[in-house]
């Protein structure tokens, strides 16, 4: 292929951190997507019983620590003393060869806590945060996310943060609290853009799964000539050519090293 008929190289956002090697949303899965030339990261938040906004996907926390109960009644102190690290290698501690485990990069990891490692790198590194929904702090989680952002100074057109959701309410509450940030509007089924259009601004960026892209290239295509896409969760050198093809902004990836690898590859 010739460099003037390869595609543009989308960005490589970090799913959960570098999540297919390390344990996800730990601290230590996203200090190694960024040692791997991530060019952003993602993550889903949650707010805590006494209002600290942590990094955690699932509303419960029986996945990946183990415990009963659900991340909104318990207190962040609650929450430091879990391990959400060993879910990932359940039998390191059997295996001789297996390099020791730092414990301050395995417990819960807050917002504030990877918007400050973002903040000290030594390049440009963007933030793709997902709002998680339905909630019992509804639109708290919003609120205290912007507020968040804003004690960075990362709300206006140059922030390196873009927030994303499934829920196209979250995502026009995050247009009135901070209007200059970028916002994606999440979909897993092939009728969601087209129903959210009475709502949605002109610059909406789509954000579809990388299922959509395989099973309606058509309709992906036709939806990049309205708006930037963003799609998850990209793993396979098949879905990144896919991508390509579709005009694909953004590749949201378990894997960086390898997307990045591939990438330069083929573009």
């Amino acid at each position: 292929m010739s460099p003037m008929a390869r595609p543009k190289r989308p960005s490589v956002v970090a799913h959960r951190g570098a999540s297919a090697t390390n344990a996800e949303h730990t601290l230590a899965a996203y200090l190694v997507a960024i040692n791997e030339g991530a060019d952003a990261l993602e993550c889903d938040v949650r707010l805590t019983a006494d209002g600290h906004l942590v990094c955690v996907h699932d509303r419960d926390l029986r996945r990946t620590a183990a415990q009963g109960g659900l991340v909104s009644t318990k207190n962040l102190a609650d929450l430091h003393d879990l391990d959400f690290a060993s879910w990932k290698n359940p039998w390191a501690d059997l295996d001789d060869e297996a390099e020791d485990r730092d414990p301050s990069l395995s417990t819960v990891l807050t917002m504030r806590r990877l918007l400050e490692v973002v903040r000290d790198a030594d390049r440009r590194i963007e933030l793709a945060i997902e709002t998680k929904h339905p909630t019992r702090y509804a639109g708290l989680v919003e609120k205290r996310l912007v507020e968040l952002l804003a004690e960075f100074g990362w709300t206006g057109p140059d922030s390196p943060a873009r927030i994303m959701s499934f829920s196209w309410v979250a995502v026009k509450r995050v247009e009135r609290l901070a209007p200059d940030l970028d916002v994606v509007y999440l979909m897993d089924r092939p009728g969601a853009w087209s129903r959210s259009r009475p709502v949605a601004s002109p610059d909406w960026i789509a954000g579809p799964g990388v299922e959509l892209l395989r099973e309606h290239p058509d309709l992906i295509r036709k939806i990049g000539k309205q708006a930037r896409l963003h799609v998850w969760t990209v793993n396979s050198a098949d879905d990144i050519d896919l991508c390509l093809d579709l005009g694909v902004e953004a590749i949201i990836t378990d894997r960086p090293a390898f997307a990045i690898d591939y990438l330069d590859q083929v573009t």
